[in-house]
């Protein structure tokens, strides 16, 4: 016995010797990283989502014409190439081929000088994305003409890298049939597994909100993997709609000295989160994070809506939040005009999800959402 182990071990060593002077492997990624355009003509950021870039641009400038360049995963490549000329008055179209050729991904670019934000949201509008294990749910919005205009983000492809999911329902964030009216927004917070755990990461709560989730950060720094908001041209006054929500059994605080990160918290119970910021959005703050998005001391927000009775119910139940304006806050009405102001609305399944901290098992949901706008 200790014979053949010992010519295992030789053979593992030199598969390891081998595989160190081979040629290193192709990468088989195909991913946009980043995007920049030539000229004085970005508003902000591009914001670049799983398989969509969002260019925000100036009023001025001319969507006939323009030439994005594109930072690719190593050794990708895309088509139409980096650089090219399109008319971007309608969507475009790129794909994304990894070095090796054996993955392509598709890209819809699109270009806007437009800063509106619907005043509905029912939560109808879903499309699939598939995993290795399974398959998760991302939310969007439509106008009259069923043109696409926003896209919820969520931690869903977070939760994904962890392996605990399979079907859409059983990830934090999905749609759910039995709603205010028609389907819904599902929220329920999950335990993460041994890979979420070993990261000391043991739970994930059902969130969705407007703006981008950094998968690439979320396992260093997941509070800044979370960029709420988007621009806005209009001044928020309220935000109301209807929740159902139910508590998960048993409460538990992160405690990495247990083997599965988890502290059971017998006295408490958990209970969820909505709210909803308006801000200026400067060079030194583009987006709010889960760092400081309800910071009292945070110079950028404007104003904030935010739920303060929420409570455990059955029955559909109306919230109406009004937006607060902090002292000495004057929105200017050029920089509203140009899109310099965003605005994020989160919900969450469990109010301290972002310490991962909760109850498994508590469920938000959360329907007809309404949006009105002060007249400036």
């Amino acid at each position: 016995m200790k014979l053949k182990i010992f010519t295992i071990s030789l053979l593992l060593a030199g598969a390891a010797c081998v595989s160190c002077i081979r040629e290193e492997a192709l990468n088989t990624e195909a991913d946009i990283e980043s995007c920049t355009l030539a000229g004085d003509v970005l508003n902000r950021d591009p914001v670049i989502e799983n398989e969509k870039v969002t260019l925000y641009l100036k009023k001025t400038a001319d969507l006939s014409d323009l030439a994005p360049e594109f930072t690719l995963t190593p050794g990708a490549t895309i088509s139409p190439a980096s650089g090219t000329k399109l008319d971007f008055s309608s969507p475009q179209y790129y794909e994304v081929t990894s070095e090796d050729g054996r993955w392509k991904k598709q890209y819809k670019v699109e270009a806007t000088t437009s800063y509106n934000i619907p005043t509905l949201f029912q939560f109808e509008k879903v499309r699939t994305t598939k995993t290795a294990k399974g398959e998760y749910q991302i939310f969007y919005e439509t106008d009259n003409s069923g043109k696409e205009t926003i896209v919820w983000a969520s931690g869903n492809s977070g939760y994904a890298l962890t392996g605990a999911g399979s079907g859409a329902d059983t990830y934090p964030t999905y749609q759910s049939n039995i709603g205010y009216r028609n389907k819904c927004l599902a929220l329920t917070t999950r335990k993460t597994g041994k890979y979420g755990a070993d990261m000391n990461m043991p739970i994930a709560a059902g969130n969705l909100f407007l703006g981008t989730f950094e998968v690439l950060n979320a396992l260093t720094n997941p509070l800044k993997a979370t960029k709420f908001g988007i621009p806005t041209d209009a001044v928020p006054s309220r935000i109301q709609g209807y929740y159902k929500y139910k508590a998960g059994e048993t409460f538990y605080e992160l405690d990495k000295s247990r083997p599965d990160k988890l502290k059971p918290v017998p006295d408490k119970t958990d209970i969820f989160n909505i709210y909803a910021v308006f801000y200026e959005s400067t060079e030194d703050m583009k987006t709010l994070d889960g760092t400081n998005a309800l910071a009292e001391d945070n110079p950028n927000i404007f104003a904030v809506a935010r739920i303060t009775d929420a409570k455990e119910t059955d029955e559909w139940t109306e919230f109406d939040l009004p937006f607060v304006f902090r002292a000495g806050k004057t929105v200017d009405p050029v920089k509203l005009s140009e899109g310099k102001y965003s605005l994020a609305i989160v919900f969450s399944s469990s109010i301290d999800g972002d310490r991962f901290s909760g109850a498994p098992g508590s469920t938000l949901c959360v329907d007809e959402v309404t949006m009105e706008y002060r007249d400036e």
